[in-house]
Parts: structure tokens; sequence; C-alpha cells
């Protein structure tokens, strides 16, 4: 600095004042509060320099802030806060009473709020802040004011763990920070690119004030009233004394402040700005440069440029433009913290001051600053400056292309943020879509009407391959599509295979196949073939449970899962319909042998039937020479049913023999439980086939028209009749046959019912199965007490009973 400082004494009051309780506050007036840790507080005028009057307050004043809009002044207590309107009374009073300084007594009418020790106010706006000591933590409380009556209500309140005991009461400091553009008619106002970085992204979104405390622990935490939660910004390891905000800069300061600076109680001081990043993605980063001042700090403030600090034996001042500049410096960054000494601070040759106020620029140039002595007396301590005049043209182009940069950069930070939630809620948003097609088709499905056609279903073929002089049996399914809606990824279709006859053994001889597809949409189908050879013929027919599993997989990741669930299961399950394969898929076509041939040849490779596997798994060695006359088992349909329900899609086979083929070529082409068996190719027209069985076993199938009755009523009917020396394949084949025939029979029309079925034997056939069964029922209490009765008798009569049952049908109309 050039000249010389001059320092002016304005009033002696009288009062011993201390660091820690004592302070100056100014209004727009040209009016100082001195304030210094008792009742009283005193009311000078700077214009007049006249001491105006003193306000009586019931307790000791801690702190004594005024109102952002100006019209208020709040003091804090050791018993409540209170209020005072401005211009006050004490003004009138004083204007026209000019001797002694006028007093006033503060009463109950001026308390605002109900709180006792109060260490620190603040103003946000129209809120007001305190903050005090409860016990073992601090409690910093948001207040705003009512219509009627004039007192605050509490917002909200914050809890900050302290971590010194209750009995110290040293005053914390407190400042509030905005973001350049917001509103607020507070200096403080910081540039984006250090707000953003110090505080948060989301804070400089909604340009959130930000509250800066300093707690005699040390610690320098901030915290928003728009945002929750508190976060430590530094700690300067001693009791913080002074909180504010610079706008020194390497060039010429601009308008928003570009640095923080904190002071301790003895002697740290620590500058907060921005630097140049040490990676590409970093362009910017905060630096902490921390330094010390010689002595115990008693009082500090800020301008624009310049720090300045009361040492109780000096003031000092430092230079911040300076210092970030390079050409001197408060203190080196902390990588070089064994030199911490300061650089270039000024001595301004003014002792013993205990408070500062915030420097006033004159038109002249010079810097006044207004303190208070220990003794009670108020000094104003004039600076001169190194240059005056305003912003050259290259300042004023370098601090707009700053702004211009630090613009282009909040909006690069908001363009990828929203970018990020662009992409969040685009994927949620399929998410969504691809569930509520998932839950579409499962109500589809779930609730299907009975005796409608599923628009999902599996259809089946059953076909023979050859493949190294070996035949093997597959089955082809294919998934239909005939919905509105897609099945997308995470869909897989599950076939189970298991033996119809033997539910007992189901979990024991059960198959399952699992085909994943990535998407199946409408109209489309999906085919998957699987091996049916493996199958004993023990087990036909064969039943396919065909199920749609959906796993959630598709659209979570584990770690969403794990919460959503909670160990539930991920997949859901849709069942589809249901497919049999009987004996009648699984039949092949051979050449035409005789009969002596088709014995022949079936004795040669027909394997132990069993009833004689029986016999051997019981230990019988010797087994009974294999019976050449073959099994047979014969199915009466009335005529009339043919030629209403087959014939009648062709016009061209009414004639009998030509009936008995199509009925026939119905048997092996007609699809059955949704299979339809194995298609060859038909040389001649014939009512008599020769076909192999799955286990190897040749097969006599014979459709011909015979007359049939009882008494004097004659019947023309259509016989089925089947022969091998496979007593499996006949049971098979003729089970096969009845259940197409159930088929056939609903689609009948129903004059047909006009018929009487008594008269064909319906009554002593009933009586005959009657007899039957009791000689089933002596058989079965033989075999299991098995007093004079071998198993092969008991075998032997059983067999007896079938054949019987089969011999003698009923007509099927």
């Amino acid at each position: 600095m050039s000249g010389r400082c001059f320092v002016e004494s304005l009033a002696e009051l009288g009062v011993w004042a201390t660091p820690n309780t004592s302070g100056i506050t100014l209004d727009f007036g040209g009016h100082a509060f001195i304030y210094s840790g008792s009742e009283e507080v005193y009311i000078f005028n700077l214009k007049d320099k006249k001491l105006m009057g003193i306000l009586q307050f019931p307790t000791s004043v801690s702190d004594l802030i005024q109102s952002e809009d100006n019209q208020h002044l709040f003091a804090a207590c050791r018993s409540a806060v209170y209020s005072i309107t401005l211009p006050h009374e004490i003004f009138r009073l004083a204007a026209t009473e000019s001797s002694s300084p006028t007093e006033f007594k503060i009463t109950s009418d001026h308390l605002v709020i109900r709180e006792e020790r109060v260490l620190c106010l603040l103003t946000v706006g129209t809120t007001l802040v305190t903050l005090s000591r409860r016990g073992s933590s601090w409690l910093l409380t948001a207040n705003k004011p009512r219509k009627k009556p004039d007192i605050f209500e509490r917002l909200c309140s914050f809890s900050i763990p302290a971590v010194s005991d209750g009995t110290d009461e040293r005053r914390p400091v407190m400042e509030c920070v905005h973001l350049s553009d917001s509103s607020s008619l507070s200096d403080s106002h910081l540039e984006p690119t250090l707000f953003k970085l110090l505080f948060g992204i989301d804070s400089a979104l909604i340009k959130s004030p930000i509250i800066l405390c300093g707690l005699p622990d040390g610690r320098l935490c901030s915290l928003s009233l728009h945002l929750p939660g508190i976060r430590t910004v530094h700690s300067l390891e001693e009791p913080v004394v002074f909180i504010g905000a610079s706008v020194a800069m390497e060039t010429e300061p601009g308008p928003d402040a570009c640095c923080l600076v904190a002071v301790g109680e003895h002697g740290r001081v620590v500058v907060i700005k921005t630097c140049e990043g040490a990676t590409e993605e970093d362009p910017r980063q905060v630096s902490f440069t921390e330094g010390c001042v010689p002595g115990k700090v008693m009082s500090a403030c800020v301008d624009k440029s310049c720090l300045y600090l009361s040492t109780g034996s000096d003031v000092l001042s430092i230079n911040l433009a300076e210092e970030s500049s390079g050409k001197s410096g408060l203190i080196e960054e902390r990588a070089r913290k064994h030199n911490n000494s300061l650089l270039s601070p000024t001595s301004l040759n003014v002792c013993r001051v205990i408070a500062l106020t915030k420097p006033t620029s004159k038109n002249s140039g010079g810097v006044e600053l207004l303190g208070l002595s220990d003794k009670g007396q108020l000094q104003n301590i004039i600076l001169p400056e190194n240059g005056g005049g305003g912003e050259s043209s290259v300042q004023q182009r370098t601090r707009v292309g700053r702004s211009v940069k630090d613009l282009l950069s909040a909006i690069g930070d908001v363009c990828q943020r929203a970018s990020n939630l662009k992409s969040s809620i685009k994927s949620k948003n399929e998410i969504l879509r691809h569930l509520n097609q998932v839950a579409n088709v499962s109500f589809l499905l779930f609730n299907n009407t009975e005796g409608v056609e599923q628009p999902l279903r599996c259809l089946a073929t059953v076909h023979w391959t050859r493949l190294l002089l070996k035949d093997s049996l597959h089955l082809t399914c294919i998934l239909e599509n005939n919905s509105s809606y897609s099945l997308e990824q995470g869909w897989t279709l599950n076939l189970t295979v298991y033996p119809l006859s033997d539910s007992s053994q189901e979990q024991k001889t059960s198959t399952n196949y699992s085909f994943p597809f990535c998407s199946l949409y409408p109209g489309q189908t999906f085919e998957v073939t699987l091996p049916l050879t493996a199958a004993d013929d023990k087990l036909f027919p064969i039943t396919i449970s065909c199920v749609l599993v959906f796993s959630l997989k598709a659209v979570f990741d584990e770690r969403q899962l794990a919460s959503l669930l909670k160990g539930q299961n991920s997949t859901i399950s849709v069942p589809l319909n249901t497919l049999a394969v009987d004996w009648l898929h699984a039949l092949q076509l051979t050449t035409s042998f005789s009969e002596k041939n088709v014995a022949i040849h079936t004795r040669v490779n027909s394997s132990v039937d069993g009833v004689e596997r029986f016999l051997t798994s019981k230990g019988k060695n010797k087994v009974e020479k294999v019976n050449s006359k073959p099994y047979s088992a014969c199915i009466k349909i009335s005529l009339d049913l043919l030629k209403h329900t087959l014939a009648s899609k062709n016009a061209n086979m009414e004639t009998s023999p030509n009936l008995c083929v199509t009925f026939l070529s119905w048997l092996f082409s007609e699809p059955h439980r949704g299979v339809t068996g194995h298609q060859w190719e038909r040389t001649t027209n014939t009512a008599v086939l020769h076909l192999q069985c799955l286990n190897g076993q040749l097969v006599k199938l014979v459709a011909k028209e015979v007359n049939f009755g009882i008494g004097n009523e004659i019947l023309a009917v259509v016989e089925a009749q089947v022969e091998s020396l496979s007593l499996a394949a006949v049971c098979g084949l003729h089970h096969a046959i009845v259940n197409r025939m159930q088929t056939l029979v609903k689609r009948a029309p129903k004059t047909l019912s006009a018929l009487r079925a008594e008269t064909f034997g319906l009554r002593p056939e009933l009586l005959r199965a009657e007899h039957l069964l009791q000689q089933v029922q002596d058989s079965r209490i033989s075999g299991v007490v098995g007093v004079g009765v071998s198993s092969g008798h008991v075998t032997r009569s059983l067999l007896k009973v079938y054949q019987e049952l089969r011999q003698h049908p009923l007509v099927i109309f």
C-alpha cells in the first residue's frame, strides 16, 4: 500500500470489550450498532459522529444482525431473540433532544423467538437462522415470520454433533453464500464453478443458498435449507472466528466471489478457490490453501480483494489478488506445508482492536474500517489504496470471457445430467413396457375360457428318422402365437415328458426340456424337436406338458432382483395346453406280408412280452414257449356315424370299401390331443394295413363292413380289428382307437341318438361285464392270499377275462 494509515477516534463508550462477545453492525442509514457482551447496545451516527442512544435488553447480547431488507435489527440474547424495527423510535427522540444519549428499554413486545442461549444469528431472505448450544450438539434452526402476531415460527432444525464439552460457549460464526445468478440481495455471490464443486450440482441447479458454519472445534460445515444433509467442508483444527467471500482473481476483481476465506483464532488462514485439474476429465477442482499469521486473531473482515485481521497488537492487511497471481502469497500450497509463513502481510500499525466491520470504499479511493478497541473506543481506520479508477476494457473482456466459460461449463454439466436422466427414464419405460407384455400374456392364458382355442398353444408332429441303420422316433413341437402380444427376450418354452398311464412314477420317469427364445411376434411360430426313442413301449401313451416360463433376470440385474424379490422366485410360469402321444402316433407302415410271414417275423423279432418279463424277474429260469396265436381286439362303429362324420367330408367316398379306407386314413391323419402321427405316402387304397410298433412288433389292422344285431334288429357297422403277437401292442392300439372314437362321437349329429342303444345288446353286455369283473376280483383275492394258486394261473385268468371283453364289444353310435 502507498500512503499512511490514519486512525480517527469517534467515541469513548466507557465499556470493556472482549473478543468473543463484542461486535459492530452497520445499517444502510449510516448508523453503527456496538455491543460488548452486556445488556446495552450503543447506536452511533457515523455521519454526524454522534452517539444517539442506548438500547437496554433484558439479558446480555451475544450477536446482532440486520435483515436483508434493512427493515429490522435482530438481537440474540441469552433468554430470547428480539427484533427492532428500523428506523427506531430512538432516532426520532435523538433528533429532537441534543443532550445526552437517549435510552430505550427493550421489552417482551419486541420478542420474536423464544429460544435460550442463542449465540449466532443469520438472515437468508426473510428466514432467520439461529445457532445455539444444546448439550452435546449444536442446534441450527430456521425460522420464518408470521403475519400476525409479529413473531417467528420454526421452519426446520438441524443438529450438528459437538466435539468439545458443553461448558465451552465460545461464539461460532455463520455466513450465507449464494450462486452468482441468484436473486438474493446478499453480497456473498459465489462464482458458479466453485459453488458447484463445493456444494454439488443439485444445489447449483436449484440455486439453493448455502449456510457456512464455523464452529469452535475448527470445523467448517455447510448445509442447504432446500436439500437434506450437513457436510464438513474443511477443518481448521482451531476455533473459527471469521468466514467471508472475496472476488480476488488473477487479473482484476469481478462482481462474483471466486474464493472463500476462513480464519482461525490462532492465526490459521484457509483460502478455498478453484485451480486447474490433474486430468482431462476434471479440468477444474477445488484448492485448499492454508497458512498462518503471527498472533491470536481477535477479528477479521474481507472486501473485494483484501483480508484484514486484528491480532490485538496489530491490524494486518493481505492482498488476496496478489496471492492469486503469485506476486506475493498468503501461504504456500499444501504440498509445501513445510514453509507456512506469510509472504507479504502488511502491517497497519493499529493496536488493541478487538472488533472490525466490513470495509467501505470512499470516493477518493481510500478504504475505511470501523474498529472497537478493548477499552471501548470506537475508531475509524482510513487506508489508502494503490490505485483507483474502474475496470479497463481488457479487464472487462477478461471478466466476460470467464463468465461465458463458467456458463458453458454449467450448461455442459446440465446437458450431461439431463442425458443421463433421459437414459434412465427410457430404460425404466422399456422395463415397464416389457413387464406389461408379460402381464398381458399371463392374463390371457390364465383366463382362457374352456372350450375356446387358446391364442398361444403348442402343436406337435411325430416322425421317424433313420440314422446309421437305426430308426428313431422324434417329436417336433411348434409354439404358435396367434395373439396380439409379443413374447420378447426372457421367455422359455418348457416341455415335460412323462407317462400318462403311470402317474405314480411321474417324478421318476419324467424328462424336462427347456428351449429359450429371443422373440416371438404375433403370427410367428417357434419350432423345437425332442427325441422319443428312449421312451419304453410300456410307458406309452406319454404326455407332454407345455409351459411358458418368464425370467425377471431379462429386465432386472441381480442387485435389483435381490432388492425387489427378497429371496422369492424370480420366474413366472404360465401353463399352455397338454399334448399326448399314443401307439397310433408311433406306428410305421411296412411292406405287405402274408399272414405266415407276419407270424414268423413277429416271433423272431419280438421281445419277451410283459408276462414273460414278470415271470423272469421272479426267478423263473424256464419260460414257456411264446404262443403263436396272435392276440386281437376289435371295435364296431355304426356305418351311419362314419357316413355323417367322415364321408361327408368327401362326397366321392360313400361306398362301403372306400368308407373303410377313409376310416383307416382318418385314424392316422387326424390330429389327436394336439399331435399328428407319422405321415406316409399310400400306394394302394386298402383296408388292411401291416404296421410296425415302437417295440419292433408287427401289427395287422383291418377295417371291414359287417352286419350286427340281436333278434330282428340288424345294424350295418364297420369293424376295426387289431391283431398282433404282442399283447402290449394290441392293448395300446385298442386304447388309442377308442380315444379317437370318443372325439368322433362328439362331432356326430344329434339325430343319431334316436336309435336306442339298449336294443343292440347294451343290457346283456353290462351283465356280462359285471360277471367278468367278479372273476377279476376273485383272481386278485386269490393272488393276494396265495393259497393253492400260482402266479401263472392268476395271470392266465386275467388275460382270459381281457380277451372275452374284446370279443363282443359294443357298437359305437
